[in-house]
């Protein structure tokens, strides 16, 4: 990867080379784009986002609280693998004092002139179709209790400066939808429109795994809710008769995840799945998934996958 380049409307591009630490079948591109939102808040913000602290000297953390992916006829989650050469453009919007937005264009390089700027629109109304876009919001938050990863509270650092940044247009805040999917329980809760079952709902477990769904900080790993839910997918998947390999050519083609808690070691996660596959395109499907702490029915996550035929 190249130096980060800074054009004056405040937009970041890297030239990348894809490698094996984030491209797979998996959450591996997710988390990497994750960084790439750290390393462009750090960068926008003015404030260092790996060891920030609240005014009483308290860790604060840049959490993941809705995280859209939309994926191209050429660059898309899973369809990425080792050397692909990729520009990836960044820009940071404002979205209060204790919020964040960040937009990636992640392009084949040489797809746009050098220093093409990434403006709200192109990600909202005119996404190129060859190009796979993300979008992060991103909120402060502390721990309430020492050593616990509940009850976190919203709470930026002091030096966390924003006022400055481009002002995202209120048509396009994920306020609402993320607002929505965690007032409904989901992002679809009565099936999108169109779109008949595929089966029943199934509901899995999964025991958080301490070895890879914790990150440094002892919190739930953003990237790890991508796999938890892919795993209860793939699950689907097979009930149905599907092959694993078809599973890892499939082609999504958007997919939102809202986090709305976090969890300590030991605990069990219900994942509860259904899917839905488009009355009009038999090729394209929506997954909808929910999670939640199996012992006390806590609202943890919600994601939408929706895909397309094999890449």
């Amino acid at each position: 990867m190249t130096a980060t380049t800074v054009v004056p409307d405040g937009t970041l591009t890297r030239d990348v080379v894809v490698a094996p630490g984030m491209c797979s079948g998996g959450s591996l591109i997710f988390g990497r784009i994750g960084d790439w939102t750290w390393a462009s808040v750090a960068q926008s913000c003015g404030v260092n986002v790996y060891a920030a602290r609240t005014v009483t000297g308290d860790p604060a953390y840049l959490s993941f609280y809705y995280y859209r992916v939309r994926g191209g006829a050429v660059v898309h989650p899973h369809g990425l693998t080792f050397g692909d050469e990729l520009t990836v453009t960044s820009r940071v919007f404002q979205l209060g004092g204790q919020s964040v937005l960040t937009l990636h264009r992640l392009a084949p390089v040489g797809l746009f002139p050098p220093g093409e700027p990434l403006a709200a629109k192109e990600f909202y109304e005119r996404p190129h179709p060859d190009c796979m876009y993300a979008e992060n919001f991103n909120r402060w938050l502390a721990r309430g209790t020492a050593g616990s990863n509940q009850g976190l509270t919203p709470l930026a650092p002091p030096d966390f400066a924003y006022e400055h940044l481009p002002v995202l247009p209120n048509e396009y805040s994920p306020r609402t939808e993320a607002g929505r999917a965690r007032a409904e329980g989901g992002f679809h809760p009565s099936g999108p429109e169109g779109f008949a079952e595929v089966g029943q709902a199934r509901t899995s477990e999964h025991v958080l795994d301490v070895v890879r769904d914790l990150n440094g900080a002892g919190l739930m790993y953003f990237a790890s809710y991508f796999s938890v839910f892919d795993t209860a997918l793939l699950a689907s998947w097979r009930a149905l008769g599907r092959t694993d390999e078809r599973f890892l050519r499939r082609r999504v083609i958007d997919q939102r995840i809202g986090y709305f808690g976090n969890a300590d070691p030991g605990t069990v996660f219900a994942v509860t799945l259904r899917l839905w596959r488009d009355e009009r395109d038999p090729e394209r499907e929506i997954a909808d998934l929910v999670m939640r702490d199996r012992a006390t029915g806590r609202f943890l996550a919600a994601t939408a996958i929706e895909t397309g035929g094999p890449a």
